[in-house]
């Protein structure tokens, strides 16, 4: 410090001992004795106008750390308005708001159930807030305009469909139109010239060419918006789907033969297909016949005998979804595809499922193809899947059948709660509010009191020291065993500086001392006139007063000694 005032503001010449004692300068009589507490130093003495640096006492919570603490505060409270609470903000609430509670934790008693009292003691900030626009409702010239503009983009739509349709119109009938021509020319052709005819139009037979005039007309029909009374009729009685099956093989060609045998499987599969269907319901309808004659003999029986069926069914689709979230990592299979890894050995399934793929590979073009004419045929390519596809129609039959069982539940007892829908119930996402004046509004309630608080518990703010009124204490026991003199120092108490100035200073400052004091021994403290710049004025008089240069440390010195040497003198503030 020495050396940035001498070497850059070149100042002649540095008072240490005013540096020392500042706060304690804002008494300047001749002879004195008193204590002087200031927020900073908080405790120092003067005896016969020499101060006692022995009973001195110095704290580090100050008006600084009261303004960050409650600046703090605000923004954890309002983290939104955050930028708004600066520090100076923060220091001008200080001022204006902040007290010291007399007993503070009854006044925060005071706040927890006294809502009234506490509605009093909360002071509000009211940030900057712009209402949003309201939202006039339209004109009727408005309403009308956009009616315009609503019916003229409908029409445009309709031309257009009317123009699609009208273009799939004429392609249907020149569709219908080349049909009926070819049906003509076959009518009147012989064999061979007819053969010739149907390759040139890609077509394989005559019945297949009056399917497509029948597809053809009831497409026209439709696209027109007449009726199809007969449509079904002619479904029924219509053109078989597959023309080729009851010719006989001699009249075929080989293209044709080829064609007889998708049609042979496709047809076959559909029948099987609506057998295993129609089979299925008779089973479905069976079922439900007995279990409402189950239903109508014991009901309470019924009901647990469906609560055992769906627990069961339930751990069961659940397992299987264990499963395949774990790759299929089960009874010690690691390999997550369902294969066989290296060094691994071959169930039963897998061989068997090895062994279909090898003849499936290997067995084609040998002999007349007859696969799918049985229904069990169809089976081999559930055996030919992966392990991990083995039971997915299981688990889809399980499911559905979980779904039955769980509404037939429902209907007997309406507090089942079904698990699926349990689970698929996802909470409804949080409905944006407009912002209001209240929400640019900061509550200051507990804060008001609780940031000067620290002058008296630094340990609030994770300062391990006492608080002022107990450093006083501390203080005096510091001083000699004179009795006398503690008495005529505790009846002359200057309370100093700008933390002096909030309200309930005083108060809870004496309240504290006297609790350390022997029971009605005497005790006065007075606030200074000007706690603010008091002390700036007592420095002020000091170095302005002859005896000032005496106690500084000059340019001639710094340049001599350096910045290190100190000076001790025999300190009497008297001017």
């Amino acid at each position: 410090m020495s050396e940035l005032l001498f070497e850059t503001y070149g100042v002649p010449s540095i008072g240490n001992d005013t540096y020392l004692f500042v706060p304690l300068l804002s008494i300047v009589h001749g002879s004195f004795e008193v204590r002087i507490v200031d927020a900073k130093d908080v405790s120092s003495y003067f005896l016969k106008g020499e101060p006692v640096l022995g009973a001195c006492c110095r704290t580090n919570v100050g008006g600084f750390h009261i303004t960050d603490f409650l600046r703090q505060l605000l923004s954890l409270k309002y983290p939104y308005h955050s930028a708004s609470i600066t520090w100076e903000k923060a220091e001008e609430l200080k001022k204006e708001h902040c007290y010291v509670a007399l007993d503070y934790m009854s006044e925060l008693q005071i706040f927890k159930n006294n809502k009234e009292e506490a509605e009093e003691k909360t002071r509000y900030w009211q940030l900057p807030w712009v209402p949003p626009p309201v939202e006039e409702p339209p004109s009727e010239e408005e309403l009308a305009r956009k009616a315009a503009l609503k019916e003229k983009a409908g029409q445009r739509l309709r031309d257009m469909a009317a123009a699609k349709r009208s273009q799939k119109i004429a392609e249907l009938e020149k569709q219908l139109s080349y049909l009926e021509e070819l049906m003509e020319q076959l009518d009147g052709a012989e064999e061979e010239e007819a053969t010739a005819i149907l390759g040139r139009s890609g077509y394989l037979s005559q019945q297949e060419i009056k399917s497509a005039i029948l597809k053809a007309t009831q497409s026209l029909r439709k696209a027109k918006g007449e009726s199809n009374g007969n449509e079904e009729k002619a479904d029924a009685s219509g053109v078989d789907k597959y023309p080729l099956v009851s010719v006989p093989d001699e009249t075929l060609t080989p293209e044709q033969l080829k064609e007889k045998k998708k049609q042979i499987l496709l047809k076959t599969t559909t029948e099987g297909r609506m057998r295993a269907k129609q089979r299925r319901a008779e089973e479905e309808a069976l079922r439900e016949k007995q279990e409402e004659e189950r239903r109508l003999e014991n009901p309470e029986l019924y009901l647990e005998e469906l609560r055992a069926r769906y627990s069961e069914l339930s751990d069961r689709v659940d397992q299987r979804k264990r499963q395949k979230l774990n790759g299929g990592k089960t009874n010690g299979n690691h390999n997550s595809s369902g294969g066989v890894g290296r060094g691994e050995r071959l169930n039963a399934a897998q061989k068997e499922r090895m062994r279909l793929l090898t003849s499936a590979a290997f067995d084609r073009g040998k002999g007349e193809d007859t696969f799918g004419t049985r229904d069990e045929d169809w089976l081999v390519y559930k055996k030919m899947s992966k392990d991990n596809d083995d039971d997915d129609d299981g688990n889809d039959d399980d499911e559905s059948e979980l779904a039955r069982i769980a509404s037939k539940i429902q209907d007997m007892d309406p507090t089942f709660v079904n698990k699926a829908e349990a689970v698929q119930q996802t909470p409804e996402p949080p409905k944006v509010r407009t912002l209001t004046a209240e929400d640019y509004r900061i509550s200051i309630g507990i804060e008001r009191f609780r940031c000067p608080e620290i002058l008296f518990q630094p340990g609030m703010i994770g300062i391990d020291q006492a608080g002022i009124d107990e450093m006083v204490s501390i203080s005096l026991r510091r001083l000699m065993e004179d009795e006398a003199v503690k008495e005529r120092l505790c009846q002359s108490i200057l309370v100093t500086g700008g933390c002096s100035l909030i309200p309930g200073m005083i108060p809870r400052l004496e309240s504290g001392i006297r609790q350390f004091r022997p029971y009605l021994s005497p005790l006065k403290l007075v606030r200074a006139a000007d706690p603010l710049i008091d002390a700036w004025r007592g420095a002020a008089a000091f170095a302005a007063s002859s005896k000032f240069g005496r106690h500084t440390f000059s340019l001639a010195d710094y340049r001599e000694h350096g910045e290190n040497l100190f000076h001790r003198y025999n300190i009497v503030y008297s001017l």
